[in-house]
């Protein structure tokens, strides 16, 4: 994988977590418990949704380096699945450049 390659997947990702965020928001100010999330994979087309509740997506969040997955969705070369939960994976980036721009996308990170 090129590092080309490695800035795509990582974008894709922070992107996909992004949109989580305002889902999460969202929720949050309903007063929902769980919410239909979008799968953070690195296929930039995939559209899968997964419930999750808000209490694991928090849990998720407090590690710039996890993201939630659909089942099956993760790729053994840059990251590895460290929770099964019924209805998604929580994975966590190993390849360190994917690692890092991840963790510097970070919208909870605290600012440099």
């Amino acid at each position: 994988m090129t590092q080309t390659e490695d800035t795509r997947i990582a974008r894709t990702e922070a992107l996909f977590r992004e949109v989580n965020e305002r889902i999460a928001e969202s929720a949050d100010r309903f007063g929902s418990e769980e919410a239909a999330f979008v799968c953070e994979c690195s296929d930039s087309t995939c559209a899968e949704r997964i419930e999750v509740p808000l209490v694991d997506y928090e849990d998720v969040r407090e590690d710039g380096a996890e993201f939630l997955l659909a089942k099956g969705h993760e790729q053994a070369d840059v990251e590895r699945v460290v929770r099964r939960l019924p209805s998604f994976n929580v994975v966590r980036k190993v390849k360190p450049t994917i690692r890092h721009l991840v963790e510097r996308m970070n919208p909870r990170a605290e600012p440099a």
